[in-house]
């Protein structure tokens, strides 16, 4: 069995980390967007300090974790020193919030599909690190999860669906607490950029707060701090990348990452990998957002070649991989044996790269940050939600709602409360709306329904909250009463009772508006199709070469 996760003394020794061969990237600002003081300051963490300059160690671990998970599917290493690799596995808790967004109902086959958070940490835990990095300020500091990708294999596993969201993406933190010395981080009280998660407990609050405004359930997640990311490039021969131009990520400040190709397709492999990987500047407009375009880029070009390359037939260089691999990565204990990822090797290698979809979460800028953008970044985790391939390919199966074990009370025994959550970022509150639903629920018997006319919130949909199992078939009563579906009721700790939260969708009448179920994916979402050969970058004219 994997070891348990210990933050602080006494934690086993790590792999090397993908950032100790001192392949970095200078400064950025919090955004993401190319700094505009040459990155003098830096908020780190959740501690409110400013600390000096140093050089940003960002490698795309996501790829490594996708590489080494089909790694040890295709060596089959779950017979091959069996105990010492599953040794080399940490393990962490799974989720760490209070609240867990409800499992999806199996189809008609009993099929369910699996939901993979993937994690990169930018942690600074190492001396070789340090010496070859410098930074010594952030030298064993807070962690910060620097990648974040939503892996979703449909039910049937026909189809695969990925969402990256931007390190810097403002969101509500839920409540988290320390599996390993039970401290308790509160919930924030105002939006913190996501990044933040890993530094409140563990991978376990990077889940939690994914499930809080995803309400995708998450069965697992694989943490990556990764220096095999060479060997692995080095073993399957190199993966092909395409530039529209000369490339050189290098600005007279000493930005970039060092990447330098010539205009057209090239195969990499090595330091030229790693440097493609964490490239923003000479990528688009400079921004994390023109880098995940690479990556997405990068990562469909891996699998085929996995697919396609027969070099992997070496059991030496097999047996290496697999040594590396089991060594980078953190899991659930869900995860937590070779055996159970050589599983997972095998359910995710029975979808094609045409039907794989990249994308990445719909934003709008907010300063120099991000937030989820409204109705495309919701339109995008309810395909995911609802197992609707992204490719918009195949048949849409009619989603069965979970109807509550617990039997609902009367109508007029139902305590409900009804908030106004009207307000949105381009709209004020629609006055009295929570007093004008009351009423209509009182209408429909629901004698004991009361209007808090105290609080105004902002809510994209109309939903139905309750706090614990013996309300849920209340909950789903009241949603039923009045048109909704199940799939807007939902557990929280937020609230001490039934609550109605009228949004946004419902701004005005009496009757709670048919809601279009438009499946396509939204344009916003940027996304690129598994084989998709063709996929070039764009070079940003300041960083070409002739």
């Amino acid at each position: 069995m994997g070891k348990s996760s210990v933050r602080g003394e006494g934690a086993r020794q790590r792999a090397p980390h993908a950032s100790d061969l001192g392949l970095e990237e200078g400064p950025r600002d919090e955004g993401g967007k190319p700094p505009s003081d040459g990155g003098k300051q830096r908020h780190r963490g959740g501690n409110g300090g400013t600390r000096a300059p140093r050089p940003r160690r960002r490698i795309l671990r996501w790829s490594a974790t996708i590489l080494s998970v089909l790694i040890l599917g295709t060596a089959g290493v779950g017979y091959l020193w069996y105990q010492h690799l599953n040794n080399n596995l940490e393990t962490d808790e799974l989720n760490i919030g209070e609240d867990r967004a409800p499992e999806p109902t199996p189809n008609a086959a009993g099929q369910t599909p699996l939901n993979i958070l993937l994690i990169g940490s930018d942690a600074r835990d190492s001396k070789e690190n340090q010496k070859l990095g410098g930074a010594k300020e952030t030298f064993g500091g807070t962690p910060l999860a620097d990648v974040q990708m939503l892996l979703h294999l449909s039910a049937d596993r026909t189809n695969m669906s990925v969402i990256s969201m931007p390190r810097d993406t403002l969101l509500d933190i839920p409540k988290c607490t320390d599996p390993d010395d039970g401290k308790v981080y509160e919930a924030s009280t105002q939006r913190t950029m996501t990044n933040q998660t890993l530094g409140r407990g563990g991978p376990g609050c990077t889940v939690a707060t994914w499930e809080k405004l995803t309400n995708i359930h998450i069965n697992h997640f694989m943490e990556v701090d990764f220096a095999g990311v060479v060997d692995m490039a080095d073993a399957i021969g190199g993966v092909p990348v395409c530039v529209d131009a000369n490339i050189h990520s290098r600005d007279s400040q000493g930005h970039g990452s060092g990447l330098k190709l010539e205009k057209g397709t090239t195969s990499i492999k090595g330091e030229q990998a790693l440097q493609w990987l964490r490239t923003r500047y000479g990528f688009d407009d400079g921004s994390d957002i023109s880098r995940a375009k690479a990556q997405h880029m990068y990562m469909n070009s891996l699998v085929r070649e996995l697919r396609e390359n027969a070099g992997l037939s070496s059991p030496n260089k097999l047996r290496k991989l697999a040594e590396t691999a089991t060594g980078a990565l953190k899991v659930d204990e869900g995860l937590g044996s070779v055996k159970k990822l050589y599983d997972l090797s095998n359910e995710l290698k029975k979808v094609s790269p045409e039907r794989t979809t990249m994308t990445t979460m719909p934003y709008e800028y907010v300063g120099a940050r991000v937030i989820p953008k409204p109705g495309d970044a919701e339109q995008l985790f309810r395909l995911v939600r609802d197992d609707i391939p992204l490719d918009g390919k195949g048949k849409k199966k009619p989603a069965q709602e979970k109807v509550s074990d617990d039997p609902a009370a009367d109508d007029a025994e139902i305590a409900v409360r009804v908030q106004n959550g009207t307000r949105s970022d381009t709209e004020p509150p629609v006055s009295g709306r929570a007093s004008t639903i009351t009423g209509l629920l009182a209408g429909k018997g629901f004698a004991k329904a009361t209007a808090d006319s105290t609080t105004v919130l902002a809510r994209e949909k109309t939903v139905v909250m309750f706090p614990s199992a013996e309300l849920e078939g209340d909950a789903q009563r009241v949603a039923k009463s009045l048109g909704m579906k199940l799939s807007s009721v939902k557990k929280s700790t937020d609230v001490s009772g039934v609550t109605l939260v009228v949004g946004a969708d419902w701004r005005e009448g009496d009757t709670y508006p048919k809601q279009k179920q438009d499946d396509k994916t939204p344009d916003s979402a940027d996304a690129l199709n598994g084989s998709d050969k063709k996929a070039c970058m764009h070079v940003n004219p300041r960083f070409t070469w002739e």
